[in-house]
């Protein structure tokens, strides 16, 4: 039998693994919320284990806490949180000011815990003077989709850019039309992440000046690419969404995000081609999730995929001169037998009606986004979400990256989100 510290120490280790596991898998298309679940207990389940030996558990790891601690700094601070240790919560922001990388561990245990446990120490943070903590403050209110009053608007002031792009992004989670003006402002500038919430936030309140701004986020590589696409394929109309995707696909720089696109777009009339794209192997499996996202086929469940697997490599790989470093964003979706898929469209493309949108399988509409929500994979619920948004354009954004307890609340509860 393993000593105490070890166990100790082991439930430590798996918990700050597997929520930079969590993190992860909000955003890949091989999650569905059932899985999430599944990963959240077994998080919860190890964070038990730390719950239990209280102040050792906790010991273990601050021991641990280093400048890339992102799952180790979860893990304290939302014990820190639990416990209402001011002393601790001291000490462990003593600890992110010198390490800001660690900051995305400290906003996945605000977006973790009940509101009921963080919000007495909201207000404190929102009368910091270090951008630091205004923006940690913010965050937890969007994360929970609390609303923080006039707050909101003094932030929308703040001389820190990074404060700007948080207070931008949390009024359009809680989709404060009242704010319009304010963040309009910020519309063209100068930081990247800022101009870059301002339109995605104005964009889901219905301002269509904000959607040529995220055209051009959605046509570059980097961490807003996909969350533009998905608001502007929402929002966008059909035809300026079709020329324009027209442009991407006929540039093979900018195929993978165009044939993203079509899928988003969900017009059947494109299927045909999503299946030639099946057969050009940087293309097969995002040409296959499209698919999927349009008809609602399952590749897997229905046995359409390769049975062979093909030898290639979008990745990195242990070459130390290959300059390719980047992970490859398909990496877990299946690779798609394009003879398969054909068959499969000729029995069924016929049930499809060409010029309009689905989603899964169904006409694109509240309901159907809302089943989407509910069972799609995670990158077809990120845009399922917008899809609700449009529909529900005065209810706060439903909130794809929360624990799955609470989505799952959301989703069975009365009168919320279109239910």
């Amino acid at each position: 039998m393993l000593p105490i510290s070890s166990m100790i120490e082991q439930h430590a280790e798996e918990a700050c693994f597997l929520i930079l596991l969590h993190d992860h898998a909000v955003r890949a298309p091989h999650y569905d919320l059932d899985d999430l679940s599944k990963l959240d207990e077994r998080i919860d389940a190890h964070l038990d284990g730390l719950r239990i030996a209280g102040s050792t558990g906790l010991e273990i790891l601050l021991a641990q806490l280093g400048p890339h601690a992102v799952g180790e700094t979860f893990a304290s601070v939302l014990l820190a949180f639990e416990a209402a240790d001011a002393k601790m919560l001291s000490r462990l922001s003593d600890h992110l000011r010198s390490a800001s990388e660690t900051e995305r561990g400290y906003l996945m245990a605000l977006g973790w815990l009940d509101w009921e446990r963080i919000s007495p120490w909201i207000e404190r943070m929102f009368a910091s003077p270090e951008p630091l903590f205004h923006r940690l403050g913010l965050a937890a209110c969007g994360m929970h989709r609390h609303d923080p009053g006039p707050t909101l608007l003094a932030e929308l002031s703040h001389a820190d850019p990074s404060v700007l792009a948080r207070a931008a992004r949390t009024a359009g989670e809680l989709r404060r039309r009242d704010l319009l003006p304010a963040i309009r402002t910020h519309r063209q500038h100068e930081d990247a992440a800022t101009r870059f919430w301002a339109n995605w936030a104005t964009a889901q309140m219905g301002d269509a000046q904000a959607l040529e701004p995220l055209r051009q986020f959605a046509g570059q590589p980097g961490q807003f690419q996909y969350r533009a696409l998905c608001v502007l394929l929402a929002w966008q109309e059909r035809e300026p969404s079709i020329a324009w995707i027209r442009q991407l696909v006929q540039d093979p720089r900018d195929r993978r995000i165009g044939i993203q696109a079509l899928g988003l777009l969900g017009d059947p009339v494109c299927v045909p081609w999503l299946i030639q794209q099946m057969s050009d192997l940087p293309y097969a499996r995002v040409a296959g999730e499209a698919f999927s996202l349009i008809t609602g086929a399952d590749l897997a469940l229905l046995d359409l995929e390769l049975q062979d697997l093909p030898d290639f490599d979008a990745g990195p790989n242990d070459d130390p001169q290959d300059t390719n470093v980047a992970m490859d964003p398909d990496e877990n979706l299946p690779w798609p037998d394009p003879q398969l898929i054909t068959a499969w469209w000729q029995a069924h493309g016929g049930d499809f009606q060409a010029g309009v949108g689905y989603v899964l399988g169904q006409m694109q509409s509240e309901a159907s986004f809302r089943q989407a929500l509910a069972h799609g994979q995670q990158r077809q619920r990120i845009a399922a979400a917008c899809g609700v948004a449009r529909f529900r354009p005065n209810e706060v954004l439903f909130p794809t990256s929360a624990p799955a307890w609470r989505q799952q609340q959301l989703l069975g509860r009365t009168g919320v989100f279109g239910r």
